[in-house]
């Protein structure tokens, strides 16, 4: 029978080393530590601190790494990072700090990041780490992809109450009113005027319900049944998962509201894009005007028509642009009839000859058989949309999707802690989230640089 031969107690043996050689070679941290110098840091925080007054600060490059090993790990909490960060000695190592140094209290950390630093302080961080990518050459921007994920809110979705709030006002709608105007001028139509306060469209109003924990979360309805309080993270990446923005939304508002503005920021900072590869969500008029119109190419899904089972689709009643009509399946000709307020340009048939026609059941359910297609005026950057979908660009460039921005989110929710948040606020989660993207684009530079 073989003896078990019990180990010895070690623990009290005193032994001569130091902190850099007890971190492999090849950590992640050792390849952060050489594709960053956080020295930077300090340019970024000086003026948020005073030379003469005041007991002594905390290191702001200490602190800084302490949220970036928070997110690159994925660590729930600052008070959770604080207490890793005290026994893992690779850790101690990234922050400069032997087996002995104290680690700041995470209060200190949390008051940091949470009071002293602004937001703009977020937002250089972030740019720094992609000018960092940018200048090893890492970053393909030629096709982007953007979309939203929802982060659950830190809201108990029991503690709720119904308030009335004013609809975004869409940002185009200037624009838009300009040229319903025109269109309708050119068709012997009197245009729309304004009211008496200068607004055509005075903002509506419209009843939703609202966090008493979380007011500034929104009520996001997740399938069928699973409703709760939520933020949305609008995020941008280039072809190699770099993320290259992003803006936090309450999670009630839709995709398409928030485009505009993440599209011109992102776009100015990188004028290079030419596809940019977006879900249905985006599958508007406007949105594919905006970006056929700045030069670049919307890479867009099929959408399935929303008409009732059993009716022709509206792919099959054809807008003739010469004549400023619409053929109906039956050949019948649909007139241009008016340009409503929401841009749409109004074809009605003549409900005689509907009420003869063999197909009338399949084309509309109307009381007096009278069949109207709209047209939106902006409807043909939908079809140059449909038209690069069939092309091999743009069926490649949208099934890249799943490579890409989708595994952003996947990463981000599964590695590093994105799934919720416990931050209040939009202006908290904001910075959460940028810190976390940061993390996520420090660690594949540093991966890809070593």
């Amino acid at each position: 029978m073989k003896v078990i031969e019990k180990a010895e107690n070690k623990r009290n043996n005193i032994i001569f080393t130091d902190v850099e050689g007890l971190v492999p070679k090849d950590h992640l941290l050792r390849k952060v530590e050489k594709v960053l110098d956080f020295s930077r840091v300090y340019g970024l925080v000086e003026h948020l601190y005073s030379e003469n007054t005041g007991r002594p600060a905390t290191d702001p490059v200490v602190l800084v790494k302490l949220v970036f090993l928070q997110h690159l790990y994925g660590i729930k909490s600052l008070r959770q990072t604080v207490k890793e960060a005290d026994m893992n000695i690779a850790y101690r190592w990234f922050l400069g700090y032997d087996l002995t140094t104290p680690i700041p209290h995470f209060a200190t950390l949390s008051y940091a990041f949470a009071t002293r630093f602004p937001s703009e302080i977020f937002q250089k961080i972030f740019q720094w780490i992609l000018e960092e990518a940018d200048k090893k050459s890492v970053l393909d921007v030629k096709t982007t992809y953007l979309d939203a994920t929802h982060i659950k809110a830190n809201a108990n979705k029991k503690k709720h109450r119904k308030v009335m709030v004013e609809k975004v006002a869409r940002v185009y709608e200037e624009q838009l009113r300009k040229e319903i105007n025109e269109e309708r001028e050119k068709n012997g139509k009197k245009p729309f005027k304004d009211t008496d306060d200068g607004d055509e469209n005075p903002p509506e109003s419209k009843m939703v319900t609202e966090s008493t924990t979380d007011p500034e979360s929104g009520l996001f309805h997740k399938g069928e049944h699973k409703v709760e309080f939520a933020y949305s993270s609008h995020t941008v990446c280039d072809g190699n998962n770099f993320v290259l923005d992003c803006i936090v939304t309450p999670g009630n508002l839709h995709d398409s509201t928030v485009f505009d503005e993440l599209y011109d920021k992102v776009t100015e900072n990188f004028p290079e894009i030419e596809t940019i590869a977006i879900d249905a969500g985006y599958k508007t008029p406007w949105i594919c005007k905006k970006v056929f119109d700045s030069g670049r190419v919307p890479s867009l899904p099929y959408k399935r028509p929303m008409t009732k089972k059993g009716f022709f689709k509206a792919r099959e009643y054809v807008y003739d642009e010469y004549y400023n009509c619409v053929i109906c399946p039956n050949g019948q000709v649909l007139p241009y009839s008016t340009t409503n307020r929401n841009g749409y340009r109004e074809f009605k048939s003549n409900p005689t000859l509907c009420r003869e026609c063999p197909y009338l059941k399949q084309c509309t359910d109307s009381k007096s058989n009278q069949k109207t297609v709209v047209k939106h005026i902006w409807e043909k950057y939908l079809d140059r949309a449909e038209d690069f979908r069939h092309t091999l660009a743009g069926a490649l460039s949208y099934s890249r999707r799943a490579q890409t921005i989708e595994r952003v989110f996947a990463d981000a929710k599964e590695k590093h802690g994105m799934r919720y948040t416990l931050h209040r606020g939009i202006t908290r989660v904001q910075n959460w989230v940028m810190l976390k993207f940061a993390a996520m684009n420090l660690k594949k530079l540093a991966m890809w640089a070593y």
